[in-house]
């Protein structure tokens, strides 16, 4: 790619007419990436052997199994988002929605019946501690996409999930449930074992990440990066 890089970069160019050449932009994560591009499936299949042949002299080559070719209305994985272009609802203006992929959330679940298993013998503290971790660490991540319905639905499985097992453990019957875990006037309170509440998914804050761009600092946006990427030292020896 880098030996091409003035043919990539008239692809977007300003001064290209935008009905002639097709325009893109990359999108990295260390060993992961996705290409976005305006233009014809053509295009795509173009550049998709351009990426081949750029990573064939370093030894790399693009997976046939994770590689594909998709159009935004039918929406890709990434990094464990769902990315797809759709029509907000209610209106006939299209936006491009961030979700929480499928996978993500079947594993999540998964981790979550692990630890509340019925034939579970293990200390109720230990295991809202652990859950606690699990989920405070997974919704971290995430709380940045369009979640609130997932999170809400999540915070809605676990719950059960913990009571489902806090009731075999202690052989409580649904009345004992009610009487620990509500109010005098009948509302439900976290539940809690010795002091350690549960964490809930649906209470995290919802918050869209803000766009930074080219204005993330790297050596790469630096006006004579060449020369100084060249000066820096490697620290293995």
């Amino acid at each position: 790619m880098a030996a091409r890089r003035d043919d990539v970069d008239g692809l977007s160019a300003q001064s290209a007419p935008r009905h002639a050449l097709p325009r893109w932009r990359i999108v990295r994560y260390a060993d992961d990436f996705v290409v976005l591009v305006h233009g014809e499936r053509a295009h795509v299949e173009g550049l998709r052997e351009d990426v081949a042949d750029v990573l064939a002299p370093i030894g790399l080559r693009l997976s046939e199994s994770k590689t594909q070719v998709v159009h935004m209305c039918d929406g890709f994985d990434f990094l464990g988002f769902r990315i797809r272009w759709k029509r907000k609802r209610g209106t006939n203006k299209w936006h491009v929605y961030t979700f929480i992929a499928d996978r993500p959330v079947r594993s999540l679940k998964a981790k979550i019946r692990a630890l509340t298993r019925r034939t579970s013998q293990q200390d109720p503290g230990t295991v809202l501690i652990r859950l606690n971790q699990i989920m405070r660490g997974w919704a971290n991540y995430f709380k940045h996409a369009a979640c609130k319905r997932t999170l809400s639905r999540l915070s809605h499985f676990v719950w059960w999930r913990v009571i489902g097992w806090l009731r075999t453990l202690h052989r409580w019957r649904w009345k004992d449930v009610r009487r620990r875990f509500t109010t005098p006037s009948g509302r439900w309170k976290p539940i809690t074992v010795d002091g350690i509440a549960l964490f809930n998914l649906a209470a995290v804050p919802v918050t869209r990440y803000r766009y930074r761009g080219n204005t993330i600092p790297n050596p790469w946006t630096l006006p004579n990066h060449a020369r100084t990427a060249g000066t820096v030292e490697s620290p293995v020896r």
